[in-house]
């Protein structure tokens, strides 16, 4: 069994390495653009370093597959897999704004048997262990039951047209951030319609999960991690009753994307 206080204790640290560069806290930072409109920083390749080196002594066996490392094939090769965002929310990051997360899940077999985001601007560390619930800074989470899919509340800044019919709510720039929302029932629902990588939604997934929400990719198919292409088309997280209603919604979407 692995050491769940010492991984929580691992976690803790990346967040607090994180923090000391954080803009938001007063601090300068160094940061660049990877390709254009992708930023990184020094903290992610910072985090990134120390939760390999911590995380591969905590559990020899796994593999590793973080958005800051070159992939390996060999992790293919690999039940167990560390699967790592060392700072979700890049943006709000740079920005000295609080919504960014350290993510990190342990994934057996393509499904996720840890998840734990710490964010420490926020004061806020989500854990979640398979089969064991969810919690938040150690108060156990009950994801949102909403029942009718007009009114949803989602984290946006603005909404489509076609989507007046819901509500926007906070919208942390993490992707994972906003999955944990409807794990806390501060959202009802959360959905992308692109590309998205593993690291994004995996620890997040996890918790929404074992708080009761529902979580697809967007056509409603379940998500498998640890896969050759470490991609998924979207995401979707919401209260399990109006999960339907919103894969026909994206189903619509999609039929509109340009090719």
């Amino acid at each position: 069994m692995i050491d769940s206080q010492r991984l929580e204790s691992i976690v803790s640290e990346a967040g607090r390495i994180a923090y000391d560069l954080w803009p938001g806290a007063g601090n300068a930072l160094d940061a660049w653009e990877k390709k254009p409109g992708d930023p990184v920083c020094e903290a992610d390749l910072a985090v990134d370093a120390f939760l390999k080196r911590e995380l591969g002594a905590l559990l020899p066996s796994a593999g590793w597959l973080s958005e800051e490392t070159a992939d390996d094939p060999a992790r293919l090769g690999h039940d167990l897999i560390w699967l790592v965002d060392p700072v979700d929310g890049t943006r709000d990051f740079i920005r000295g704004r609080s919504g960014w997360a350290v993510s990190v899940a342990l994934i057996s077999a393509g499904r996720p048997l840890i998840g734990t985001l710490c964010a420490p601007a926020r004061g806020e560390t989500w854990q979640a262990v398979a089969g064991q619930g969810a919690y938040r800074n150690g108060t156990r989470l009950t994801a949102s039951t909403r029942r009718e899919f007009a009114g949803s509340r989602v984290p946006a800044h603005v909404l489509p047209k076609t989507d007046t019919d819901l509500v926007t709510v906070d919208q942390p720039n993490s992707i994972a951030l906003r999955i944990a929302m409807v794990a806390a029932d501060e959202a009802d629902l959360v959905a992308t319609v692109r590309w998205g990588f593993e690291w994004d939604i995996a620890a997040a997934g996890m918790i929404a999960r074992e708080a009761g929400a529902a979580v697809s990719d967007a056509y409603g198919r379940k998500l498998d991690y640890n896969k050759r292409d470490p991609r998924d088309f979207g995401v979707l997280v919401s209260a399990p009753d109006i999960h339907a209603n919103a894969v026909e919604r994206l189903a619509r979407r999609m039929d509109n994307l340009p090719e």
